[in-house]
């Protein structure tokens, strides 16, 4: 008996889940590849090397925002120069790596895993490691973390006394994805204690706008498909949230799918006014497995405490 109603579970896990996998979704002998699946063979690369697909290492490292060539055609050559030893670098000091400012095994398995798509880096400000020396402080004894959360530059937010958000989802959003959403809502309105949301069919007067979308979607941050960047959102007061309708969508941890609950507590925290945190157990931390659930953080929560001084 238990063994049957264990399979009734499953099989409507599983009628859910098809309803989050896009429609247009492939077959796995005809699956799109990874788009940075590319970068694996240029393990080792290093400052002085020219070497084909490191063009591609430099359109990653400039769409996340670690690159900025005074000339667009320095983005399309296979040569490891100066600025992209430095982004290298950059980017291994942001997700705790060895800084080695090389092609390492370690910092290409980072950049292979799916993460946001709003870049670390903006406008030439590191917010990431800006902040991360911000809130460290030394001791002689030992080296104490406080926080690793971060703004957005200028540290935008909602007006004070706007504490009630409403959110609207546009008809390319699954009505069987429209949960996860509000449960994610809800877990900022539990831990903020500031915010309350709820959900309006008036698109005009909503303060956040959520669908999906593949491809250009009109907003200059095009989607590159599935496996890469999953989401994005903009800072207060813009409101927009999209998701890439290509991505193999689920609820709850199913290998090879991206739990859409943990994507939208991310997002969230960006439409709230956090940036990215170099705490990996955190929420707006940039990047997440594949078949991984993870909540709202302690630093999730210090920070949007911080930026509106609750």
């Amino acid at each position: 008996m238990a063994q049957y109603i264990q399979l009734i579970i499953s099989c409507i896990s599983l009628l859910f889940l098809l309803f989050l996998v896009p429609s247009n979704s492939e077959n796995p002998t005809t699956k799109k590849p990874h788009p940075f699946e590319s970068l694996k063979h240029l393990q080792g690369c290093k400052k002085g090397d020219n070497l084909a697909g490191l063009r591609e290492l430099k359109q990653y490292l400039n769409k996340f925002g670690y690159l900025n060539y005074h000339s667009s055609k320095a983005h399309d050559d296979d040569d490891f120069d100066d600025f992209l030893e430095a982004a290298m670098k950059t980017y291994q000091a942001n997700y705790n790596l060895k800084v080695t400012g090389t092609v390492d095994s370690e910092t290409l398995s980072k950049m292979v895993m799916p993460r946001c798509g709003v870049p670390d880096v903006i406008n030439g400000t590191n917010s990431m490691l800006t902040n991360k020396k911000r809130h460290h402080h030394h001791s002689r004894k030992k080296f104490h973390t406080v926080s690793h959360y971060s703004f957005f530059q200028g540290s935008p937010r909602w007006p004070v006394g706007k504490t009630h958000l409403t959110y609207w989802f546009d008809d390319t959003t699954p009505s069987n994805a429209k949960p996860a959403f509000v449960r994610a809502f809800d877990k900022w309105a539990s831990v903020t204690q500031y915010f309350t949301f709820s959900e309006t069919q008036d698109s005009q007067s909503s303060d956040i706008k959520i669908g999906f979308a593949s491809g250009d979607h009109g907003d200059g941050n095009p989607f590159d498909g599935p496996g890469s960047t999953l989401a994005h959102a903009f800072a207060p007061t813009d409101g927009r949230l999209h998701c890439d309708a290509e991505e193999s969508w689920s609820i709850g941890a199913l290998a090879n799918y991206t739990d859409l609950e943990t994507v939208a507590l991310h997002e969230i925290g960006h439409l709230l006014g956090l940036d990215h945190s170099s705490v990996a157990d955190a929420i707006m931390y940039p990047t997440i497995p594949t078949g991984a659930v993870k909540d709202l953080h302690d630093d999730d929560v210090q920070g949007i405490k911080a930026l509106y001084k609750i």
